[in-house]
């Protein structure tokens, strides 16, 4: 029988060549994404992952076991402290400093949809409703990664090497790792209707990362101002 996670990536891998084909992936690819665009997505990811952080100190206290506590504190330390190391490769292609950049972050509507279906899972339900809708996030950074090296020769030059192997590294899939197995041993218990609501979380989390990188290669904004 398959797992639920199995499931949930069945149904959402049409979207990783959506993504793969999209401009803002593109542009990554052939070293030609456009700065504005650059500049919009370290503006709205900086924020996205100070909350993301945030939503991992609610499952640490949402959970009960030692070993997924240490999970959630180490993934805290990595998304503060480490893959900034990837935000920084960005900033360096466009030369500029990437800590003057990110002093205007600012919460653009997709990101802003994005980070609140979060918050929403982790406020009114458990650990495994949440982890669905934030394990999109790795899962497509480590495929999209994983498929520029698998379909194109990055020349050892390439300005942005360093982030497609950063994210096709194991640290993406060690995540997954916990994500998956506190899922799946949360499902087993669950109702056909719970188990339902964490395919649509895992599935709308995936369209919620397609609009995100086509947020910054568009630049999209908020239409009304204050």
């Amino acid at each position: 029988m398959k797992q639920i996670t199995d499931i949930m990536e069945e149904k959402a891998l049409p979207i990783i060549d959506k993504i793969y084909y999209d401009g803002f992936i593109q542009g990554l690819i052939h070293a030609d994404l456009s700065e504005e665009a650059v500049v919009h997505y370290l503006k709205a990811d900086a924020l996205y992952l100070a909350n993301f952080s945030d939503i991992y100190a609610l499952l640490l206290a949402k959970s009960d076991n030692k070993d997924e506590k240490n999970f959630f504190l180490s993934q805290i330390n990595f998304v503060l402290n480490e893959e900034i190391a990837a935000h920084k490769n960005l900033a360096d292609y466009i030369g500029r400093d990437y800590n003057e950049i990110i002093k205007g972050g600012e919460w653009y509507p997709s990101a802003d949809h994005y980070i609140k279906h979060m918050y929403y899972n982790a406020y009114a339900f458990g650990m495994a409703e949440t982890l669905s809708a934030m394990a999109p996030c790795p899962w497509i950074y480590a495929k999209i990664a994983e498929k520029i090296l698998a379909e194109n020769k990055l020349a050892d030059d390439h300005p942005l090497k360093f982030w497609v192997e950063f994210y096709a590294g194991d640290l993406a899939k060690d995540c997954l790792h916990w994500y998956y197995r506190i899922i799946n041993r949360l499902a087993e218990h669950m109702s056909i209707a719970d188990r339902k609501r964490l395919i649509k979380n895992f599935l709308e989390s995936c369209e919620h990362e397609r609009k995100f990188f086509n947020m910054a290669y568009t630049q999209e904004c908020w239409e009304l101002k204050e």
